[in-house]
């Protein structure tokens, strides 16, 4: 059985946007999805720590503060720092990949051009998070 997850997506692009929220609807999934266009939007959102996400899916290309500035912060917060984060990102960049696990991501996802591609690993992300015992601290 599928749990309703509650995702925050941290997503400057409009088009990767409507990519993740049509993958979950096609695939009739039954997940939350709040949006924040940068990682000063997001650190807003999660300040709150009144309803925090279950993940998160951060892109690493971003105005303000990017993904890995954001995840610094992110982890050095006592509550903040248990919500799996999984990057969903054009970077194949090695350095980006080393740099974002030494921080501590749960996952890197690398965007496949063909939208077919896409929806397989989201689908496969969205099955894995659903059955893992979450915990909010």
């Amino acid at each position: 059985m599928i749990r309703k997850l509650s995702i925050l997506l941290i997503e400057d692009d409009t088009i990767e946007i409507m990519k993740v929220n049509r993958t979950i609807n096609s695939l009739g999934l039954p997940h939350q999805i709040t949006e924040a266009e940068n990682g000063e939007k997001a650190l807003e959102i999660l300040k709150k720590k009144d309803q925090l996400p279950d993940i998160i899916f951060l892109d690493l290309n971003m105005p303000k503060i990017n993904g890995i500035e954001f995840l610094k912060i992110l982890k050095s917060d006592s509550v903040l720092k248990y919500i799996p984060t999984i990057i969903l990102t054009t970077s194949a960049n090695h350095k980006d990949v080393l740099e974002c696990y030494r921080i501590g991501i749960a996952g890197y996802i690398i965007k496949p051009l063909r939208y077919e591609d896409y929806v397989q690993k989201l689908k496969c992300v969205m099955e894995y998070w659903s059955i893992n015992e979450l915990i909010k601290a």
